[in-house]
């Protein structure tokens, strides 16, 4: 009894890697190996790498903004009119600082994305579940291994990234500490160049843990849908159909084939008999073949049946025995007898026409 209940508890053990059909139903339910960080890293590095090689273009669009409304704007009568023309200038101007930083944006987290998982569209994780509402499976996720992780991860990326911004910035603390003696227009240069190096070394650090965070992303997934021996044995039931639904489908299928084959036995011109073993009925229409067709054969229960409806029928039944066990063999049912066998069923069928007055 303690054995049988070892060999189940291991039996329900998920030790083995999910099948092709178990990742599949995990990816229609939105299950993949996926890392949020990655697609963080990549729009965060290909914003500020557009900010870099665009950072000319976009200081004249601010500075044209800040012109605009502190020399033209600022002198203007506030009128309706004046109001209107206000906003559409500066909706254009936003308009032309902001979309590029959002087309980049959106370029860059769907090909993240696509990277992590292909095409996928799922609607199961936005479903509503009471069962998320759930207080106590709520405090299990919160005070649980994963949230843990989670929580370490959150930390390391806080200190590495910080640390690398904060590397950053002391390495230009003397321009920072000359930005008093000079220029508005010139500072603004410098806190950008500033801005950008520090998101650009920023970005790099945090594709870096996010790389190692998709690694282990993966594990994680991997590990979530391992399956049991017990689990590959049903889903394999469940594809291929159990066992014992299988045989008794094949078994209906002899069955009906039987009964074709019984149903063709009265049409046939003679049977050819071990006589216990073998019965193998014969047809011969010189208009439908060039050859004596076999219509039926069988084996000791199935021979015995042939010959009763043979019997019934008024078929002549000619015992030849090695003919008989030659033609069960050699032969099967619908197909021509072959070549090696025409004198013999000829002298078989020339007696049984004699015997039924057809000659």
């Amino acid at each position: 009894m303690k054995l049988q209940l070892n060999l189940q508890f291991f039996a329900g053990e998920k030790t083995e890697k999910a099948t092709p059909k178990k990742r599949q139903d995990a990816r229609k339910k939105g299950q993949v190996a996926k890392s949020q960080d990655v697609n963080t890293a990549i729009v965060l590095l290909a914003v500020f790498f557009l900010l870099l090689m665009t950072g000319g273009y976009m200081l004249d669009l601010v500075l044209g903004i800040y012109k605009m409304s502190f020399q033209e704007f600022m002198l203007m009568e506030l009128t309706e009119a004046n109001l209107q023309t206000i906003f559409v200038q500066l909706s254009e101007k936003a308009a032309l600082f902001l979309l590029p930083i959002m087309g980049i944006a959106m370029i860059a987290g769907v090909a993240s994305n696509y990277m992590q998982v292909g095409v996928l569209f799922s609607t199961e994780s936005i479903q509503f579940k009471l069962s998320k509402l759930n207080p106590i499976s709520g405090f299990k996720r919160i005070v649980s291994v994963r949230a843990l992780v989670e929580l370490l991860k959150s930390i390391l990326k806080i200190s590495f990234v910080g640390f690398i911004a904060f590397s950053v910035v002391w390495s230009r603390m003397d321009e920072i500490l000359l930005l008093s003696q000079k220029s508005v227009g010139a500072s603004l240069i410098t806190l950008a160049d500033i801005t950008i190096k520090v998101g650009l070394f920023a970005s790099v650090a945090l594709l870096f843990l996010s790389l190692l965070d998709y690694l282990y992303q993966k594990y994680d997934f991997e590990k979530s849908i391992r399956m049991s021996k017990q689990d590959i044995k049903d889903e394999y039931k469940n594809i291929e159909g159990d066992p014992l639904i299988k045989s008794k489908i094949k078994q209906k299928q002899r069955e009906m084939a039987m009964q074709r084959m019984m149903q063709e036995v009265p049409k046939a011109d003679v049977v050819i008999t071990n006589p216990t073993h073998y019965a193998i009925a014969i047809k011969y229409d010189e208009k439908q073949a060039d050859a004596p067709i076999v219509v039926a054969k069988g084996l000791d229960y199935v021979a015995q049946k042939i010959k009763f409806v043979a019997k019934e029928n008024d078929v002549v039944m000619v015992e030849n025995r090695p003919l008989a066990r030659a033609l069960y063999d050699q032969t099967d049912i619908g197909q021509a007898i072959p070549e090696e066998f025409f004198k013999a069923i000829a002298e078989i069928l020339a007696f049984v026409y004699k015997t039924k007055g057809k000659v």
